[in-house]
């Protein structure tokens, strides 16, 4: 009797195992490597809950080739060599595709996924770059293994460098921006775009700070202030962008803000009534310039994940949606011929015709300038996360009007 109980407990432990093997093998499993803790904690939480509207969005639809999609999220603190070990324990866990953020982030895990998949090319990793925004990654570091899904720095820059030149009243602009190789790409790039839209333009400040150290910004402003500037430029995010402008707001600064990440989740809580019409920002998209049909599905994905944000985080839903289409156009989730599917592949969301180009894995898209104004005027039906302001389009740049050069020599593996 003892015999048959072991039998029937050893056929049922089997059982169990294969059907553990059969839902791993219905599901397509994406690592989510970003810091959900620490001090940009919000925006990493912000960002998953809109990565897993995408995925249900796509799941709903019948997932892709009769699988589902399902993301899994490592820790990374926002910090190199801890998304290092979360690649690493993705890959123990057989992942295949990695989203993640942050350039300092993106520049470690896309060197070592190009290591690990020229060691293990049976087992290849794709690296999703939602928003590592420096423009080396597509550049003189790009590679094959890693797609970019949001406009770089530089064609950032440029929609608001064209911004700035409408405005005869300003003079003299100060560049703040954090200490790594995001932050030095936005001083660079600025200083090289102001000087070809607007010669005139005196720089009067170029303030490195350490990403993510500085607790009172008190000290810059007064810079600021003594360097007259008449505009304040800016790829801060996070803490080091909301305290900035909250140190702005107490000392009475009113400089405008150009700002390539103002829009971005937890900021305009800071910013508050004293950023209205001074606070500008870039972004891919916004629930104020969405259709009907968008509209109510952001409305009701906010309140289904209780979202600070609106999750209108458009890079979120390229990314899935774009990832889809190319495991449905291979045929496979082998993340080789994924890839060489994602080449070229256009994109035809709520924002405008977009493409992956084949030649860098850089994304071509529009880009909008927001104003952050008062809520219930004309283009601001919707305000952000609650403040009585949300954003408002002042200048739409097109895919087409926003190409950069193709500085990316890439080696291909032969499919």
């Amino acid at each position: 009797m003892l015999h048959t109980a072991r039998v029937l407990l050893a056929g049922a432990l089997a059982s169990l195992s294969l059907l553990g093997n059969s839902l791993a093998a219905d599901t397509v499993k994406i690592a989510y490597i970003n810091g959900v803790s620490g001090v940009f904690a919000v925006q990493g939480e912000e960002q998953l809950k809109v990565f897993r509207a995408a995925i249900d969005a796509v799941n709903a639809k019948g997932g892709v080739l009769g699988k589902s999609l399902e993301i899994v999220s490592f820790d990374s603190k926002n910090n190199p060599q801890e998304a290092l070990l979360m690649l690493k324990q993705a890959t123990d866990q057989n992942i295949r595709f990695v989203a993640t953020t942050v350039t300092s982030v993106v520049h470690a895990l896309n060197d070592a996924v190009k290591k690990h998949n020229s060691r293990n090319p049976e087992q290849a990793v794709l690296l999703l770059n939602f928003n590592g925004l420096d423009p080396a990654l597509t550049e003189e570091k790009c590679s094959f293994w890693a797609f970019r899904f949001e406009t770089h720095a530089d064609m950032q820059i440029k929609a608001l460098a064209l911004a700035i030149a409408k405005q005869p009243s300003i003079h003299k602009i100060y560049l703040i921006n954090q200490d790594y190789a995001f932050g030095q790409s936005v001083s660079r790039g600025a200083r090289e775009m102001l000087k070809a839209v607007r010669p005139d333009i005196q720089i009067v400040g170029d303030d490195l700070i350490p990403l993510g150290k500085v607790k009172d910004f008190a000290p810059y402003v007064s810079k600021i202030r003594a360097s007259e500037a008449d505009a304040i430029f800016t790829g801060n995010w996070g803490n080091d962008l909301s305290l900035l402008i909250k140190a702005s707001n107490e000392s009475g600064l009113t400089a405008n803000y150009y700002t390539l990440l103002g829009a971005f989740f937890g900021t305009p809580t800071a910013i508050g009534a004293a950023g209205a019409n001074r606070i500008k920002s870039v972004y891919s998209w916004h629930v104020n310039a969405a259709d009907p049909t968008w509209e109510k599905r952001l409305v009701e994905t906010r309140a289904k994940y209780h979202a600070l944000s609106d999750m209108a985080y458009l890079p979120a839903y390229r990314t899935i949606e774009m990832l889809s289409d190319a495991i449905i156009k291979a045929g496979t989730t082998d993340p080789l011929k994924v890839a060489y599917a994602l080449e070229g592949m256009k994109y035809a969301g709520p924002s405008g015709e977009s493409w992956m180009r084949a030649e860098d894995h850089q994304l071509i898209a529009p880009i909008y300038l927001l104003n952050f104004a008062k809520a219930g005027q004309p283009g601001v039906k919707h305000d952000a996360e609650e403040t009585g302001y949300g954003w408002k389009t002042e200048l739409l740049v097109s895919a087409k009007d926003n190409v950069p050069q193709i500085k990316c020599e890439m080696e291909r593996p032969v499919q």
